[in-house]
């Protein structure tokens, strides 16, 4: 892959001043619940995206992508939301908002590359927005990944950029994950009030690989659906009396969703509950090197994004049951949904006859042939040179 500083060179004209990475996520469990105040635990990929970049001394923001060889060029002035549109607003946001926080950024020149799948549901979008959220650390002195506690602050102005500007209703996960996760370890994120736990996730003592299936279907956040999930939430909760659907204890969970008006609001409903709920199991089996229940757990948070919020399709639907036919102790979709990707638990010496399963499944079914890939909990956003 051509290096982002050497791209940077022949498109800006000069060495860059400086190359930042953030890495992709994989959610493994706790899916449609950081919108709800609830718990996630994602892991950082090794695959990340790299920003070179140098200051500018006025507020032009030039940014050009090695994979599409395009080049956008951005008036900070007019950033706001629905502007720019396309791939340039999660760079061009995220500075806006760094500007909406008191920041002193100015213009930038940054070309970016990226190893995270687009549109696969591994959170290329936030890994974007925190490989420029760190460069822009660098190059003005923000200090934003001194700590946890700095790192936090860009992750939440990262989430402002996507929502407000590119307009993409999600959560504060994927931003957190890029930012806080570490090598070896799933971090248990509690969305409400932004605690953080490091849970160590090491399968490789256990004989296991987690097996990530993109299953080339499209995937995007900004198309409606994830929003009008993320209302139903919302609608859920002033019906229950409640600020989130965090707050409905899942030992009343049949009571509530007796008082509520529809049933997609009680089918919304109860898989936000009962997923929070598998969250706090998985990290208790994860502490007690149970991976059956982690698998078992898996396969739940599968069906109930399935049958209960309605964001799985054929593909995902299809990766999940080839690869649990072949050996995985469970699998589920990861991300918003609508497509993108499957992680799966599997025995080592299983990996392969699963991918070979999941394969010839969508073989049998005409469709393209996804992309099979074992992931290790990496580390965060971090200066690379």
């Amino acid at each position: 892959m051509t290096s982002a500083a050497t791209t940077h060179r022949d498109v800006h004209g000069s060495a860059p001043e400086g190359v930042w990475s953030a890495p992709g996520r994989v959610n493994l469990i706790g899916e449609h619940t950081d919108y709800n105040g609830g718990l996630a635990l994602p892991i950082a990929l090794p695959q990340r995206t790299t920003a070179a970049a140098s200051p500018r001394t006025d507020d032009l923001l030039r940014v050009h992508s090695v994979q599409t060889s395009e080049t956008v060029e951005v008036d900070l002035g007019t950033v706001g939301p629905g502007s720019p549109a396309g791939w340039a607003a999660y760079v061009a946001g995220v500075l806006w908002a760094l500007r909406e926080d008191g920041h002193p950024v100015r213009g930038m020149d940054v070309t970016v590359t990226s190893e995270v799948p687009l549109g696969a549901g591994l959170s290329s979008s936030a890994a974007l927005e925190c490989a420029v959220g760190a460069a822009a650390s660098g190059l003005f002195g923000l200090d934003l990944l001194g700590d946890d506690d700095a790192r936090s602050r860009l992750a939440t102005a990262c989430v402002r950029a996507e929502n407000e500007v590119a307009g993409a209703a999600t959560g504060g996960m994927d931003q957190s994950a890029a930012l806080l996760c570490r090598p070896g370890s799933a971090l248990l994120l509690d969305c409400r009030d932004g605690a953080t736990e490091h849970v160590p996730f090491d399968l490789e003592a256990a004989g296991m690989v987690l097996l990530v299936t993109d299953t080339r279907a499209s995937h995007a956040l900004n198309d409606g659906q994830y929003e009008k999930r993320r209302r139903a939430c919302e609608a859920a909760a002033a019906e229950l009396g409640v600020a989130s659907l965090r707050e409905v204890d899942p030992a009343g969970l049949d009571a509530a969703i007796d008082r509520l008006s529809t049933d997609e609001l009680r089918r919304r409903t109860r898989h936000v509950v009962t997923e929070i709920e598998r969250v706090r199991q998985a990290v208790a089996a994860l502490r007690a090197d149970d991976l059956d229940e982690v698998g078992r757990l898996f396969t739940a948070s599968h069906a109930s994004l399935r049958d209960d919020y309605e964001v799985s399709c054929d593909e995902l639907d299809v990766a999940v049951e080839a690869a649990e036919g072949a050996g995985a102790l469970g699998a589920r979709m990861t991300g918003g949904g609508f497509g993108g990707s499957c992680i799966a638990l599997v025995p080592r010496d299983s990996a392969d006859d699963a991918v070979t399963a999941v394969r010839a499944a969508f073989g049998a079914r005409g469709w393209e042939e996804p992309t099979c890939f074992t992931v290790t909990a990496g580390g965060p956003a971090a200066r690379d040179a």
